[in-house]
């Protein structure tokens, strides 16, 4: 009698098992319902509101906008940027200046802005604005320019070709310039010379190279003899460890005068010799 009781008290146990998971899986299927009927808020938010970058790199933003009402919204998206600062906005890789929401949905848009190269180290901000016909929403992003490592080597007067004559040295004048806005330190440079050419250079390496100054630099480039006349390609360059730069210059190489008169005595040396001969033996 115990055991039949047992038995039919477990039965009843594990017919109730069916019962219990329908009224969870149905408990849990209201409430996820009421979360998706559940209206979203109205906002433009950045996940990094303050970046920090150099003037020579963008800054990017990854920003979300969200659209809480029950109706389809048009935003016409707008900046306030310093003077010669650019800015654009990307909706799933495409360029965007305006974009369609719709209703009760977020969007993620990427936002790249960029400052002149020029632009003083200091913190700026960028409002920006989704305006609908209904309502504006604002976003006030933060650049920090920690400002830029930048080189420029070229020639004083701009040219960059010479000549210079086989079995010669020949001096050129550099000019080192840090278009950056910050001081670059322990600039050296270097060449890169058709085979046994060489060059040497005052100074050969710089300490130091304030934001803005430029300062000049002696290159004594040496021509092996007996170099073949015609043009050659110079490469030149500087580097930090911030920053590089380089030039290519041309040299037009020439042979000497003295060599171009030897060389005209030798034929016609050679031509009085051969006639000498055919005098001398061409009546055999």
């Amino acid at each position: 009698m115990l055991t039949e009781l047992l038995i039919t008290n477990t039965d009843r146990r594990f017919s109730f098992r069916p019962f219990l998971i329908a009224l969870i899986v149905l408990a849990n299927s209201f409430y996820l319902s009421g979360q998706a009927l559940k209206p979203l808020k109205f906002g433009f938010e950045a996940r990094l509101i303050n970046i920090e970058a150099p003037s020579n790199e963008p800054f990017r933003y990854t920003t979300t906008l969200t659209n809480g009402s029950a109706q389809l919204v048009n935003y016409n998206l707008n900046a306030q940027l310093p003077d010669g600062w650019q800015i654009s906005y990307r909706v799933e890789g495409s360029q965007v200046t305006s974009l369609q929401m719709q209703p009760n949905k977020a969007q993620e848009i990427s936002i790249e802005i960029s400052c002149p190269i020029t632009a003083k180290p200091d913190k700026y901000k960028i409002p920006i604005r989704a305006i609908s016909s209904t309502d504006t929403l604002k976003l006030e992003l933060e650049a920090v320019i920690k400002g830029s490592y930048a080189l420029e080597l070229t020639t004083p007067s701009g040219r960059l070709s010479d000549e210079v004559v086989s079995g010669s040295s020949k001096e050129i004048l550099l000019k080192v310039k840090n278009t950056g806005t910050l001081p670059l330190n322990t600039l050296e440079l270097t060449s890169q010379l058709p085979s046994r050419w060489e060059a040497s250079f005052d100074p050969s390496n710089i300490k130091q190279l304030e934001a803005g100054k430029s300062i000049d630099v002696k290159v004594n480039l040496k021509v092996p003899d007996k170099t073949i006349a015609g043009d050659y390609a110079s490469k030149f360059e500087i580097k930090s460890s911030n920053s590089s730069a380089d030039i290519s210059f041309r040299m037009i190489v020439k042979t000497s005068l003295l060599s171009g008169w030897i060389g005209m005595l030798v034929i016609v040396l050679a031509i009085g010799l051969v006639y000498f001969l055919i005098r001398k033996y061409g009546r055999r």
